[in-house]
């Protein structure tokens, strides 16, 4: 058995492998890239000093079964009459208490990526809100693309992180 005292550093050997495995199946190389960090996001929270017998098998698997969720979410979606969003209150205005929800999740977000250095909030923000690539990343910030892969990556490990520590 493989014990993987930092999977991090063995897991990033195969982030560009992953990558173009799921471009092929996916056919979007930035799907692709969010379905990666989220795969390695959960193998790392999942990794947390445990023993992982085939670090790369488990890192595919987790990222075909979030492929496979991701499918069939779309699948619901799209079977859902767009006569719903007329007659459901809940697409114009949000209950009371979710808008406090939200608000609250929002700055603990805020709170998180706040904890978080400059390039690597940065890193994480310009390609989840702005959807850039690696490559634009790489160059608007002056460093590497493998730099930002480990920016984006560890951004989304210590935002989920510290939201679950907050929310309980």
């Amino acid at each position: 058995m493989l014990r993987v005292s930092r999977p991090g550093t063995v897991l990033e050997n195969y982030y560009r492998e992953l990558v173009s495995f799921l471009c092929a199946r996916l056919g979007n190389r930035q799907a692709a890239e969010d379905v990666a960090h989220d795969a390695y996001t959960r193998v790392l929270e999942r990794s947390g000093g445990s023993d992982i017998e085939h670090p790369r098998a488990f890192l595919y698997r987790t990222a075909l079964n979030l492929v496979i969720d991701g499918h069939r979410r779309g699948l619901l979606r799209q079977v859902e009459p767009l006569e719903v969003l007329d007659t459901d209150e809940r697409f114009f205005s949000p209950a009371p208490s979710q808008d406090v929800d939200l608000r609250q999740r929002l700055a603990l977000m805020q709170r998180a990526l706040d904890e978080l250095s400059g390039p690597c909030r940065e890193s994480f923000l310009l390609r989840k809100l702005e959807g850039l690539s690696h490559q634009d990343i790489s160059e608007r910030l002056g460093i590497s693309s493998s730099l930002v892969e480990k920016h984006i990556v560890n951004a989304m490990k210590h935002c989920r992180t510290r939201m679950r520590q907050w929310e309980s």
